[in-house]
């Protein structure tokens, strides 16, 4: 069995470290070395961003505290690993993290040849441009011969090419490997146009020093579902990450908060006392406590709670829900009940 498992890993390119570290269970390792090692973004506003004082903040380093609640019932037994777009799934892979949490597109052939698995979408977002408004542009259809500015090592790039090639434009590329480097290049004046998923563009220019000197072109180009990452063959990790992620859609579902979660464990709703674990035993199933889930909302919040946290219109992001909304008001994210 284990011959098979290592043959058919390395047939997706997995290493042998990633297929040690996936038979060893990465749960157990985790409660063993008592922290999570998470893969994050370096440098993008709401996702994941360490301050001058190594202050993580964002989305994606929230989803990775609720791990860590989960699974501790601390938010703080967490160490954040930054890495580039080239980095992130070679450090999965190695077992250099544990799960990866940055800002990263579900795609076939992510999903199918890395030797890795999406355990859900945190955020639904898409391609966007983002221009100088001196340039008078107000449609990504009007940039016939523009040179962009891209990250290489990410789905932009591919978007770019199909979207330019379908409405018969030309365009010159200007790709750098970190997005500080893109983001430098655009406004040194070295490309007429910076790319890169809606809810970065956002992010990146608030980092510039004119940001009312720049418009966000209105087209979305692409699908860019935006979730976090564990090794393939590691099913009793998958499960916990899967599961800590639909936690914190349904607590905002059921409407428990990180304000009532304390009120609402004696609620005789019998969703609400199987989410708290009053009833059933759904958190032994997943290696973890009966009350992991009311651990996670009582020390990070519900999806809601982390959306407005590092996103919403009190941020200097000000992003709408849209299709991040719950199912039931208009969105896309739901979860299976725990049941």
């Amino acid at each position: 069995m284990k011959s098979t498992l290592l043959s058919l890993a390395l047939g997706v390119g997995l290493s042998v470290a990633a297929v040690s570290a996936a038979s060893a269970g990465t749960l157990d390792d985790v409660k063993a070395k008592g922290f999570i090692q998470c893969g994050s973004n370096t440098s993008l506003i709401g996702f994941g961003f360490p301050d001058e004082q190594n202050n993580w903040t964002g989305l994606d380093v929230d989803f990775c505290r609720a791990l860590a609640a989960a699974i501790f019932n601390d938010p703080t037994k967490v160490k954040f690993t930054p890495l580039s777009a080239k980095e992130r799934f070679t450090a999965l892979q190695s077992g250099e993290v544990d799960v990866l949490s940055r800002n990263t597109t579900w795609t076939m052939s992510r999903d199918t040849s890395l030797g890795l698995k999406f355990a859900g979408v945190m955020y639904y977002d898409g391609q966007g441009f983002l221009v100088k408004k001196s340039l008078g542009v107000n449609s990504a259809l009007k940039l016939n011969g523009a040179s962009v500015c891209t990250q290489t090592g990410t789905t932009t790039e591919l978007n770019l090419a199909d979207y330019f090639k379908a409405n018969n434009m030309t365009y010159q590329v200007v790709a750098f490997e970190k997005e500080e480097e893109v983001l430098k290049a655009y406004q040194d004046g070295r490309c007429d146009v910076y790319t890169t998923d809606q809810s970065g563009i956002y992010a990146q220019r608030l980092k510039l020093a004119n940001p009312d000197d720049h418009v966000v072109l209105p087209e979305i180009i692409s699908k860019e579902p935006l979730g976090p990452l564990v090794r393939q063959g590691d099913d009793a990790w998958f499960n916990v990450v899967k599961w800590t992620y639909y936690a914190l859609i349904n607590a905002e579902e059921l409407g428990i908060t990180s304000k009532n979660i304390e009120e609402m464990k004696n609620s005789a709703n019998p969703e609400v006392a199987r989410f708290v674990g009053k009833e059933g035993d759904f958190g032994t199933g997943i290696g973890l406590t009966n009350e992991w889930a009311a651990q996670i909302v009582k020390h990070v919040g519900n999806y809601g709670e982390i959306f407005d946290r590092n996103l919403g219109e009190g941020t200097q992001l000000k992003i709408a829900r849209g299709k991040n909304a719950l199912w039931n008001k208009g969105g896309l994210q739901y979860a299976p009940p725990i049941r």
